[in-house]
Parts: C-alpha cells; structure tokens; sequence
C-alpha cells in the first residue's frame, strides 16, 4: 500500500524524552532524508498504543455513539503541532513546538510519533527508494518468485541487505545490490533480481548442525562477505 495514496500517516520521528526547561523535547529521528524538519512545519504527535493510521476522517452519514466515543478517544492522543524552533543534540533531534512550554507539558509528548500524512512525504530523486516501499514486496530471482521482504537492515555490508522469507517460512538474506537489481516495480510491489548461482544457499540461516560445528570450530566455516566490492543502491529511511 502506497502511504502517498491511501491517506495513511508516516512517523518521522519519536519524542524520546524532555530537554532543558522550556517544552523541548528530543527525538530519534526515523527519516534520513536532509532538512527534513523545518520551523513553521506542522506534525501530528500520535500517543503510545493508538493505532498509527488512527484519525481519518468519519464517512459522510450517521455516525454511531460507539463511534463517536472512539473518535473522542483518539482526538485526546492525536495533537497537531508546529515546530518553533530545533537543533540537533548528541545524535538526537531537540524540537520545541509552538504552545508547548514547560516540562510537564513536554512530559506529555513522551513516546509520541511524529507524523506527516503520507502525501507530504518527502519526494526523491529518480533511482531512489524508501525502504517502507520494499517491505512486503515480493522477490523475484531470474522470474521466480522466492519470498517477500519482511525487514531491510543496514551495517552488514557496503549492500543494505533484504530479510525475505521464503514460502517455508525460513529467512533468507538478500543483498539489495545495483550489480544483482534488475528493477523495483513499485506498481506490482515486485522487486526482480537476478542473483548469482549458490548465493541463497550460502545467506540461509545456519542448520542446527552447523551452529553446533561453527561453535566448536569458528575459525572453520565463515560466511562469504554477502555483498562483495558493490555499488549500494540508493535507500531513504522514512516509515
């Protein structure tokens, strides 16, 4: 599903904790995307344990007080707000919104998303990619289908690597690499690849028996570097 769409939230960030004295607070922020966050931009802080597409709109007719109830229920955990002002602190982002100045009333930001409507998310540059947009996508290999991606992670290589699960069940590892991408058809929610010969046998979790002979003998049995010397294709974080 297309958050651009579908009229869906995306979070660009989670309030963490309170900082200084005046109604700041800091967030993690989950959108790698520069300048991102600006003065004047307006957020939707959604409260731990609401749904995260909670708000949307009733549908014309009547409404049922069961419904009402529960819309009056989510206005209480879903603020809009308008950033005053920022600056990046230790790895964190402080905001200071606008209306929010004191710490107990930045103690009720806490654990808040930070949210935009899907429509407002950040356009990329041709040959760019959220990694939102892949997970749930099917992976082709030469046409066959061999999963869906559940999970992209980061770190493992120069390649961000697909957590695809397989038909069975098991997990595979699959480099998203430019030298293995045929093309992500974001249409079909397809993501065609042509991977060489061995490599989802070689990235499959280890079988017990192996585990067992890795541990008495780790110098033994090493994973091949998954991604090789190849280029990273272009990933933009922003859920």
């Amino acid at each position: 599903m297309n958050p651009e769409t579908s009229g869906e939230f995306i979070t660009l960030a989670r309030v963490v904790k309170t900082q200084g004295r005046w109604g700041e607070v800091a967030a993690e922020v989950h959108s790698d995307v520069a300048g991102r966050f600006s003065v004047g931009m307006r957020l939707r802080a959604l409260a731990p344990g609401v749904e995260k597409n909670s708000g949307k709109a009733a549908s014309a007719g009547k409404v049922s007080a069961g419904l009402r109830r529960e819309l009056h229920v989510r206005e209480l955990h879903i603020r809009e707000l308008q950033i005053e002002d920022l600056w990046p602190h230790k790895g964190l982002l402080v905001l200071k919104f606008a209306g929010v100045d004191s710490i107990s009333q930045a103690e009720e930001l806490l654990r808040c998303e930070l949210q935009v409507a899907g429509s407002e998310r950040a356009q990329l540059e041709p040959g760019w990619n959220y990694v939102s947009d892949l997970v749930g996508c099917s992976v082709l290999d030469h046409g066959r289908e061999i999963g869906r991606i559940e999970d992209v992670q980061f770190g493992a290589g120069e390649a961000p690597l697909l957590i695809v699960a397989d038909h069975a069940g098991q997990k595979l590892d699959v480099p998203f690499a430019e030298a293995f991408l045929d093309a992500v058809d974001a249409a079909h929610r397809q993501v065609r690849m042509k991977l060489p010969e061995g490599l989802l046998q070689v990235n499959a979790p280890l079988t017990a028996e192996e585990k067992r002979e890795q541990q008495a003998h780790p110098a033994k049995r090493k994973r091949v570097d998954k991604t090789g010397r190849m280029a990273n294709l272009r990933l933009r974080t922003e859920n």
